[in-house]
């Protein structure tokens, strides 16, 4: 062991590549949970989750779209974790294997309806993180000219949430030009990027979702739990 007098070599592990091979594949079509954010009828940000969808799909994926109308604030007098559309939130994100979070941008920032959806995702419910080491691609749109800085927001989020976020984003400017009255996007670069981001999006879940587990295991946590236990098992007031 080279001068590391910190380490505790019970929980310390060297790099295990054999476990970062490919391993089994998923045995389900890899699910994604898809995030929107503007309740408008005319939701920009619905349609290009509804066109990742189909794309996704087309991929082999399995996508569902959270609809957020009628989710409470989450310091709303009344607001839990059993409120029926907090409830079904949570289910989703447990259920899947990776996310598309799209929101649009206002005042520069992301939507209020953005943020209380992934403020009612838990970092932790017991022992189980419900993010952790899942996929994430991050798009958004805008009114105006094109900007980053609602999908530099959402990666920010991202990585708090432990999630393992991939390289490329989409980001569509002016949004009312590019969907037509049926809310179909058009053909343009702005959606081939979006098909670019779900074959990425795919591409990574199905390399990492079966090895998720072994990606996120930490030396700290490790170490706490064993601390924890031994703390438990050797109480003398028991």
């Amino acid at each position: 062991m080279p001068d590391t007098p910190n380490l505790d070599p019970r929980h310390f592990h060297p790099t295990d590549t054999a476990k970062l091979q490919p391993g089994a594949p998923l045995e389900h079509p890899p699910r994604f949970l898809l995030l929107y954010g503007s309740l408008r009828e005319r939701s920009f940000s619905r349609f290009m989750v509804e066109e990742a969808a189909r794309v996704l799909s087309a991929l082999g994926g399995a996508p569902r779209i959270f609809d957020p109308s009628g989710l409470p604030l989450p310091d709303d007098a009344g607001a839990d974790a059993d409120h029926p559309k907090v409830a079904e939130l949570r289910d989703l994100v447990a259920w899947c294997d990776g996310m598309v979070w799209c929101s649009p941008e206002r005042h520069g920032a992301m939507t209020g309806i953005m943020k209380t959806q992934i403020d009612w995702i838990p970092l932790s419910v017991g022992a189980v993180r419900p993010t952790q080491g899942k996929t994430l691609a991050v798009m958004q749109v805008s009114g105006g000219s094109q900007s980053f800085n609602t999908v530099n927001q959402l990666r920010i989020l991202g990585r708090w949430m432990r999630l393992l976020t991939i390289p490329n984003q989409a980001s569509t400017p002016k949004a009312f030009q590019q969907f037509d009255e049926a809310g179909r996007m058009r053909p343009s670069p702005f959606y081939d990027r979006v098909v670019d981001v779900m074959e990425e999006l795919m591409k990574f879940t199905a390399l990492t979702a079966p090895i998720r587990d072994h990606l996120v295991d930490r030396y700290s946590e490790r170490r706490e739990s064993a601390e924890e236990l031994t703390v438990r098992v050797n109480q003398t007031a028991i």
